[in-house]
């Protein structure tokens, strides 16, 4: 609330000041809270996995940074990498479900269900198929190429025509894009099995296999897309309050978008890229941080940060306890945790607005 909403409403300056200033402590307390939480699984996702390890073991690895035994090696070569790994995606797609949302102002908007995931897997499988392309590099510049068009042909289908764009508009259009893509997807790996083999390895979205060098590839992008939504706060702040009166303060929307497609591109492209499509997961998460923080990006965007990698470390956890000695793969976890959230949404999406 402003000073001059405040004593609109009967609160006098001095109150509404103290009422200000408790609301920034008491999100900035959040904050932390979050940040150390997010610490506190991040050594949880290195501490535990498919295997026992002692965790006097898991800290000697650490602290050394060398060690030739095998629970060493486990800590240092696969637990470490995907830990950080899951640290860089979940922010991307964290933050690029909160700018979709805020852009499109579509509570059902999410990097899957507006059929981003789709048009980077169906590049990404063009590329094995047609030009033989099985590297990192390879995968994040397709899934790039691939992104970005689905989420523009998705925005110009969901506002064609004189109306603006609609949740439901945009959710259909996504999901007609999404399984039009997913069918040529299919088509093209099942019709060669060498495609197959190295699709359905990526598809599936999993931290497991994936080395340090993913990390370095992606890790610019990330930091890039990260750093350009975190800016664009203030600016979608005001795209909130509706297109004339954004106008109306001076706000440039055509910058705003063109930022925001760029900045969801980079986080969407080089997550997806690194670990495969994660379900529900930018969906989720915005709502979870709008419940508590509200509708102010500036606050929502650090908050949504936070809290995806959160959610996809323990996903990864869970899916490495639950079948042991196997492994279910975090994007089936996401997916099973996300599709309550996205129902609830649709049926409840008045009660806490964007």
């Amino acid at each position: 609330m402003t000073h001059a909403a405040a004593e609109r409403a009967g609160y006098t300056t001095l109150e509404a000041r103290v009422r200000h200033r408790g609301g920034l402590t008491t999100r900035g307390l959040g904050l932390a809270l979050a940040a150390a939480t997010l610490v506190a699984v991040a050594a949880l996702s290195v501490a535990v996995g498919t295997k026992s390890i002692p965790l006097g073991t898991v800290w000697d690895a650490i602290r050394t940074g060398g060690g030739t035994s095998e629970d060493a090696r486990i800590v240092l070569d696969l637990r470490i990498p995907r830990t950080l790994i899951g640290l860089a995606t979940g922010v991307a797609l964290g933050l690029a479900g909160a700018l979709m949302q805020a852009l499109t102002r579509n509570p059902l908007a999410d990097p899957g269900i507006l059929g981003i995931n789709a048009g980077a897997a169906t590049a990404v499988v063009l590329g094995i198929r047609v030009l033989g392309v099985g590297t990192l590099t390879g995968y994040i510049w397709f899934a790039f190429a691939g992104a970005a068009g689905a989420f523009v042909v998705v925005y110009l289908l969901g506002t064609r025509g004189r109306s603006a764009a609609s949740p439901e508009r945009l959710a259909l259009a996504g999901a007609a894009v999404g399984a039009a893509l997913l069918a040529v997807t299919n088509a093209v790996a099942l019709l060669d099995v060498t495609t197959f083999d190295r699709y359905r390895l990526w598809t599936v979205g999993s931290l497991s296999g994936r080395d340090l060098g993913v990390l370095w590839g992606v890790l610019p992008f990330i930091a890039v897309g990260t750093l350009l939504a975190l800016l664009l706060g203030p600016s979608l702040n005001v795209i909130a309050l509706g297109e004339d009166t954004a106008r109306a303060l001076g706000a440039d929307l055509n910058r705003t978008r063109v930022l925001s497609a760029i900045a969801v591109t980079l986080l969407c492209g080089a997550a997806t890229a690194a670990v495969g499509p994660i379900a529900f997961l930018g969906l989720a998460v915005p709502h979870i941080a709008r419940m508590l923080v509200g509708p102010d990006q500036r606050w929502l965007l650090p908050y949504s940060l936070l809290f995806a990698p959160t959610l996809l470390l323990l996903a990864d956890i869970i899916g490495r306890l639950v079948v042991r000695p196997g492994e279910l793969q975090a994007g089936l976890v996401t997916a099973f945790l996300g599709a309550p959230v996205f129902l609830g949404v649709i049926m409840r999406r008045r009660i806490v607005p964007l």
